[in-house]
């Protein structure tokens, strides 16, 4: 288990190493990464699932460590950003499907962006936050030991962010925030409290939270699947139209609906860079099986 002190050091090695030796360090960390443990496994698997094929065991070597070289880049890239300029942050981001994003803020009913474990996401809110200044909340899973996860709620929230720990009182929060007019990040491409909807996803059946579906039909806000990315030496964003969230049933099928279709729209983010996907936990019954661990609950009646 990392301990604080181990990211402390990794955040203040990354405001110092240049760049260039970062990367290197990325890539060297990724090909070791890829030879073995059960990570590697649960990587190969889901790019198999997004490519829709079976690699050759040179490609699965190849495309295993890009993905953990993009895993590291991301928390190298995490830890740097409190010293980065707010000038060359947003001379390195691009974006589209933003329009939808500033006039939710601009109505006053904040939107829910919802988003996979897919690249530099917390480039993007730190963009939000300092460039057009909008206020950001993110609920985030709870990490273990506790004075971790609050080193990283005081990182991120360094980082102009306000941070809801995932729990009983995260709906209430959420929800006091859209209504004020922020913008709600929810990271949603995993149900890690078991309690989630069952979709079809990557052409397999397993459950994605209802958290992003519930509070848009609660609230009216636009629910908006959306992703970031590393292209080359700069970060771009890609937010698709909201999703249709208009009441047609009882709650519970409007959810179920709501939250397959955003099931599809991250299908489509995650395969434009499918290397970027830090997806590192089983989160398909078959993956359990072929782990040899056993089947969590709430994954076996599907």
């Amino acid at each position: 288990m990392v301990s604080v002190s181990a990211y402390r050091a990794g955040s203040l090695l990354a405001r110092h190493v240049p760049v260039a030796a970062q990367k290197a360090a990325a890539r060297a960390v990724g090909a070791s990464a890829a030879n073995t443990g059960q990570k590697r496994l649960v990587v190969a698997r889901n790019l198999q699932r997004v490519l829709g094929r079976s690699m050759s065991a040179s490609e699965k070597r190849r495309r295993v460590a890009k993905t953990f070289e993009w895993y590291t880049r991301y928390y190298a890239e995490s830890f740097r950003l409190p010293s980065v300029p707010v000038a060359e942050i947003d001379q390195g981001f691009g974006y589209e499907g933003f329009g939808e994003i500033a006039a939710a803020v601009e109505r006053g009913q904040g939107p829910i962006l919802a988003l996979p474990h897919l690249g530099t996401w917390e480039w993007a809110a730190w963009w939000l936050a300092l460039v057009p200044k909008f206020k950001v909340t993110a609920v985030v899973e709870p990490l273990e030991p506790p004075e971790v996860f609050e080193w990283f709620v005081g990182f991120r929230e360094g980082l102009g962010m306000n941070i809801v720990p995932l729990g009983a009182d995260a709906a209430r929060t959420s929800i006091k925030a859209l209504n004020q007019g922020q913008v709600l990040c929810l990271l949603a491409d995993r149900d890690i409290q078991g309690n989630g909807v069952p979709v079809e996803f990557f052409g397999e059946r397993t459950t994605l939270p209802a958290g992003p579906a519930t509070l848009a039909l609660r609230t009216g806000s636009p629910l908006i699947p959306s992703a970031v990315y590393w292209r080359d030496n700069t970060r771009h964003a890609i937010s698709t139209p909201p999703l249709d969230t208009e009441r047609r049933g009882r709650l519970r099928q409007d959810v179920a609906r709501v939250t397959q279709d955003l099931a599809r729209d991250f299908e489509y983010l995650i395969s434009q860079a499918p290397e970027q996907w830090h997806m590192l936990s089983p989160n398909w019954p078959s993956d359990y099986e072929a782990l040899g661990l056993p089947l969590p609950e709430h994954l076996q009646d599907l």
